[in-house]
């Protein structure tokens, strides 16, 4: 495989930048996929948040592998001893569930508040993580609670947007894209199979290969299903090129129109329920 490598220069400008926005909310929503639970997660996040309660959502989960995914789950919440919600862009029953729980980890924050003798406040929350997870989906579901507008705050810089969600929670309708930093290559290729590293990082076949390997070993089924695969095939893209009859120039098999449409159909979760950590 050709080595996964970039070097965002936005890096630290963003960090800067979500940073700032972190530092106007009492609750955290970290937003993951489901289907990489770990490599999806960012490994600095406490010293990111710091203190700040944190809830976890798993997207995407009508597209994960649950039964796989559980034993993960077990080992983030026992790690991190947050509260783990799973959800998808399909599903609203878990809106109120969200709601709810950010109301009550934000009740810390605004005891404080008036301990110090202030007027208590609505929560502010916002959501978090790693480009491509799914965060303006779990922002949008949130929103389409309410259509009440709240407008910049006093004493809350006046390009943030926050919407009131619940009587008792305001969020912050931009969501915090935390960059992705060079991490090792195993998860490199995870974070760039669901496209959270940008195409430029990486040659798409390279990768495509890698993840028909991948497929091969964890979910074999699910690729012969999808593109008519014998048991005996190879998982490889000339012969996906061939089954699809994707050929280019004298016949020949264009792999890199087969790597385009594997990597689109899993991102999209059309080839079933899938759990990639390992």
């Amino acid at each position: 495989m050709k080595f996964i490598h970039w070097y965002p220069g936005h890096i630290a400008k963003a960090e800067r930048r979500l940073k700032e926005q972190l530092n106007l909310v009492d609750v955290v929503v970290e937003v993951v996929d489901a289907r990489i639970p770990v490599s999806s997660m960012y490994p600095e996040i406490k010293k990111l948040i710091g203190e700040k309660p944190r809830l976890i959502i798993m997207n995407k989960s009508d597209v994960a592998d649950i039964d796989k995914a559980k034993p993960f789950v077990d080992a983030i919440q026992k790690e991190t001893d947050c509260d783990i919600i799973f959800t998808s862009s399909k599903d609203n029953k878990d809106i109120n569930k969200i709601v709810n729980k950010i109301a009550d980890l934000s009740k810390p924050a605004i005891t404080k508040l008036v301990q110090k003798g202030l007027l208590p406040r609505p929560a502010r929350a916002m959501v978090i993580g790693m480009p491509n997870v799914g965060k303006s989906t779990v922002i949008n579901k949130l929103i389409k609670k309410t259509k009440t507008k709240t407008g910049a705050k006093a004493g809350v810089t006046r390009q943030q947007q926050w919407v009131r969600i619940n009587p008792r929670i305001d969020l912050l309708d931009t969501p915090g894209i935390i960059p992705v930093k060079q991490v090792e290559q195993e998860k490199a290729l995870r974070l760039a199979f669901v496209d959270s590293i940008g195409e430029n990082a990486y040659e798409l076949e390279s990768v495509a290969e890698e993840f028909l390997k991948l497929m091969h070993r964890l979910y074999p089924e699910n690729i012969r299903e999808k593109y008519g695969f014998a048991a005996e095939d190879d998982f490889t893209l000339e012969n996906l090129a061939q089954k699809r009859n994707l050929l280019g120039q004298n016949s020949k098999p264009d792999t890199l129109r087969a790597a385009s449409m594997l990597m689109n159909d899993f991102r999209d979760g059309r080839l079933g329920r899938l759990m990639l950590d390992e």
